[in-house]
């Protein structure tokens, strides 16, 4: 035992170290559930399970540092409340991407491409083209920034803020979770307003241009108009969405503490 202690595995036979490890497993497995790139389909669940084991001994002793070890039990109200802590944090940074999923939802309806479905590898479904690839675009966005990473810091963090066994008040928590999640509805129009802007102005002019001069055929080139305006246009903002979506970490940090305000738990 000596030995796997000095691996750096916990002492599983130490008074309330194999609770303390479960309810760890437990808020990863949450993260897990809802986190960018690791809750996606394509993820095999073994590879997930395992991952989920291997972070839960990662994190063990920040978990356990902050917390009464030889109280801890595993209540029905400490299983629900660690996942939900996990769940949490997990959305927290799943709003960029559901963000840009809906900005490409509204370019593609704009533009003209509803019909138009391709493979969404994330989730195994049919999906938009631009809502598929602005998906993508926000996931390369947040590997790059490491956003992995951070959002395993924001978890082992969270033991400091919600310590294990402690049951926070999770009903006035998600209560102040819900109204944050806003941010989908205004980032995604926010990323499609050059777009949306470029064509209402198209459709303007055309509109005007075809009551001026009856005797052209506007909506035989109206359609195939909008698209290539859709497309320069969408071509000329790509570079500002991403400016925007690397500035993912300031949204997340600030949900993850409107969360741990509201569940009347002092973050350290």
């Amino acid at each position: 035992m000596n030995n796997f202690v000095a691996a750096g595995l916990p002492d599983f036979f130490a008074p309330g170290i194999a609770t303390a490890f479960l309810l760890t497993t437990l808020r990863v497995g949450g993260l897990l559930l809802t986190a960018p790139v690791w809750s996606a389909k394509t993820v095999p669940m073994k590879l997930r399970t395992a991952l989920m084991v291997m972070f839960a001994i990662m994190i063990a002793p920040s978990a356990n540092a902050s917390a009464d070890v030889a109280t801890l039990q595993l209540t029905p109200a400490t299983f629900l409340t660690e996942t939900v802590i996990g769940l949490i944090i997990g959305l927290c940074a799943s709003l960029t991407i559901a963000a840009a999923e809906f900005g490409g939802e509204l370019i593609t309806t704009t533009i003209g491409l509803s019909g138009a479905a391709i493979l969404d590898p994330t989730n195994n479904t049919q999906g938009s083209v631009f809502s598929t690839l602005m998906q993508l675009l926000a996931l390369a966005v947040l590997l790059v920034s490491n956003g992995h990473i951070i959002m395993l810091q924001a978890l082992a963090q969270s033991f400091h803020a919600m310590p294990l066994g402690v049951v926070p008040d999770i009903r006035a928590a998600m209560g102040a979770f819900v109204p944050t999640a806003k941010v989908i509805f205004t980032s995604g129009l926010q990323f499609a307003a050059p777009v949306i802007a470029a064509i209402f102005v198209t459709n303007l002019a055309l509109a005007v241009l075809g009551r001026a001069a009856p005797q052209l055929q506007i909506m035989s080139v109206a359609f195939p108009l909008q698209i290539g305006v859709g497309l320069l246009t969408f071509a000329g903002s790509i570079a500002l969405m991403i400016h925007v979506m690397s500035d993912w970490t300031t949204g997340f940090n600030g949900t993850l503490e409107i969360f741990a305000r509201a569940a009347r738990v002092a973050v350290r």
